[in-house]
């Protein structure tokens, strides 16, 4: 997986330029001010990070960042998963406005800034200038030992949290166990009330139902009665005369036939009239008046009336405000157990302590290791004989990070004692060992391209040579990219690029443009502070650069960087390193 090319438009101080990058260590060089570090900008915003008003560039309507990539077969599987169709060169597009809104799209298909971050943690680890101030951060200390041991810290975490929110749930209820008793008790008598109605769900609408029809019992049987004597009178009743006037009509329906069809109505009249009169005499067979019946509701719907009254809710609520009480109940019961809530407390303490235990374990494991890698890193970045410690100072009591503070010692010098980082080491000491821990951990890292961003600072001479050289071996096995002012690092590079700020009537813009050969030499002979033309320089630069091609890769990792110590816990330190990690070094425009 590799970065293939970058092309930007009206993006800060670009008109438009294109570079297309190859393996191997590649580096970008220009005057201060030119925009060399706005590159390094362009693939952060191109990968996830923040969008800003001031990346369109004055009098455009809008930038463009374009990035060609292959992805590798862990992070194809990745966009397969996330919808995207697998193919093997991919194009991330991003637009920007210029009030700060921005649109991204990954070969044609919109893409989301957050999905765009976890392409970035896999394809990019950028070290910027100002990493060094890191090391005297304790959270990026432990995390930085933490990714080189492999350790992954989410069970530690959540064990702690779990073990604390039940803490919390006991101290309150040791606090709150008087007041939390009346409520236990107000709530047991308070069901005890509505139990004795026992209220069942759609009983108060069923009981009014029933209650309206024995309260009306004796009115709808005159009701009955009357309807069936008006069917059944043997001399005006509806029956009769249903079938004399159907008698009539058959009759005389040989003369007209029309007669015949009222005839048959008046059959099918007198047929629902005779079911009609029939199940009205079966209902006063069987009605009852059952004022006893009635006297029974008339008791229970009072008893409902009554708790609703006292307990200010509309009868309707009795079902359900049982069953919420009942539901408080029960969770307070439980509160109220002290016993269980501290034997809660303990599982999870026991599960923290066994987690905090175990990344213990892997810290005591990779702080020597790591101490000694960076320790062989810093011999060859100017500090010959300084010594690096990774120091394990056991906590008073737990914390939700583990059982141990991680502290970086240094010892700059040959015989004094290591003491912290920010107490002993000098800026540019700083800024070197930070180099030493950038290169040791993107050893081990599994990310393909890596961008160093003025790293370099604060170190000249045969330490700037040493840096180039360490870039150098890295480039063989990954894809590196380096803004540098330093011409021994930009001596080492397989290949160079230089922005320049060029000026024009109307505006200023930056241009990039590879160099090789007698451009080259001239870029290295500025670079060293002499006149690029003058023989000297020219001289100088271009035994600089026959002298790094010349290098052997084994002699410069025999010397320079020996092979670091592993643990068989080591995986991908880099990509959780708090020193390396994509999106978040803030730099200027340079």
């Amino acid at each position: 997986m590799s970065l293939g090319r970058i092309h930007l438009r009206d993006f800060v101080i670009v008109k438009e330029l294109e570079i297309e990058f190859s393996k191997g260590f590649t580096v970008l060089t220009g005057e201060t001010g030119a925009g060399k570090s706005i590159l390094i900008d362009a693939l952060q915003l191109a990968l996830g990070s923040r969008s800003e008003t001031g990346f369109v560039r004055e009098g455009a309507s809008k930038a463009e960042v374009c990035v060609e990539f292959t992805p590798s077969a862990d992070l194809k599987q990745w966009l397969v998963e996330s919808g995207f169709d697998a193919q093997d060169e991919w194009l991330i597009k991003r637009v920007i406005e210029p009030q700060g809104k921005s649109k991204a799209w990954l070969n044609g298909s919109p893409i989301t800034t957050g999905q765009l971050k976890s392409i970035g943690e896999q394809l990019l680890d950028i070290h910027g200038q100002h990493a060094w101030q890191s090391l005297t951060k304790a959270e990026a200390i432990r995390g930085l030992l933490d990714a080189y041991a492999g350790v992954d810290t989410a069970t530690l975490k959540a064990s702690w949290d779990a073990w604390r929110a039940t803490l919390h749930t006991l101290q309150e209820a040791q606090a709150a166990q008087s007041t939390r008793q009346e409520a236990h008790e107000r709530l047991v008598w308070q069901i005890a009330e509505l139990e004795k109605l026992s209220p069942a769900l759609d009983e108060w609408q069923d009981l009014n139902a029933q209650h309206q029809r024995l309260s009306n019992a004796q009115s709808l049987l005159e009701s009955a009665q009357i309807a069936l004597a008006a069917l059944q009178d043997d001399e005006v009743g509806a029956l009769t005369r249903l079938f004399k006037a159907q008698e009539t009509l058959q009759a005389s329906a040989h003369i007209e036939p029309e007669f015949a069809q009222l005839s048959d109505i008046l059959v099918s009249a007198l047929a629902q009239a005779q079911d009609a009169a029939h199940s009205i005499n079966s209902w006063l067979k069987s009605v009852d008046l059952d004022p006893q019946g009635l006297a029974d509701l008339d008791a229970r719907l009072s008893l409902w009336m009554g708790l609703a009254r006292r307990f200010k809710k509309t009868p309707e609520a009795l079902h359900p405000t049982l069953l919420e009480w009942q539901q408080q109940l029960a969770e307070l019961s439980q509160s109220l157990d002290l016993e269980e809530l501290q034997k809660q407390a303990h599982a999870h303490q026991a599960l923290y302590l066994k987690a905090a235990k175990a990344v213990s374990l892997s810290r005591a494991q990779a702080a020597p290791a790591l101490a000694q890698a960076i320790t062989q890193a810093m011999q060859g970045l100017g500090m010959p004989g300084g010594v690096f410690e990774v120091a394990l100072q056991p906590l008073d009591t737990p914390s939700r990070h583990g059982l141990e503070d991680v502290s970086f010692l240094v010892a700059a010098h040959p015989g004094s004692s290591p003491k912290p980082v920010s107490k002993v080491a000098s800026g540019g000491e700083l800024s070197r060992i930070a180099l030493a821990i950038a290169v040791t951990t993107s050893q081990l890292g599994s990310t393909e391209t890596l961008i160093f961003d003025e790293v370099d600072s604060g170190v000249g001479g045969t330490v700037a040579h040493t840096v180039g050289s360490l870039l150098q071996q890295l480039g063989q096995d990954r894809q590196v990219l380096a803004v540098t002012h330093l011409p021994q690092v930009a001596a080492c590079a397989d290949q160079h690029w230089v922005v320049s700020k060029i000026r024009d009537q109307t505006s200023t813009y930056s241009s990039v443009h590879q160099v090789q050969g007698v451009e080259r030499e001239l870029e290295v002979s500025r670079m060293l502070g002499g006149e690029a033309k003058s023989e000297a320089s020219r001289a100088h630069a271009k035994e600089m650069l026959h002298l790094s091609a010349q290098s052997s890769a084994t002699t410069a990792r025999s010397k320079m960087m020996p092979d670091v110590p592993k643990l068989t816990q080591v995986t991908k330190a880099t990509k959780a390193s708090p020193l390396a990690q994509p999106n978040k070094v803030k730099r200027s425009k340079s």
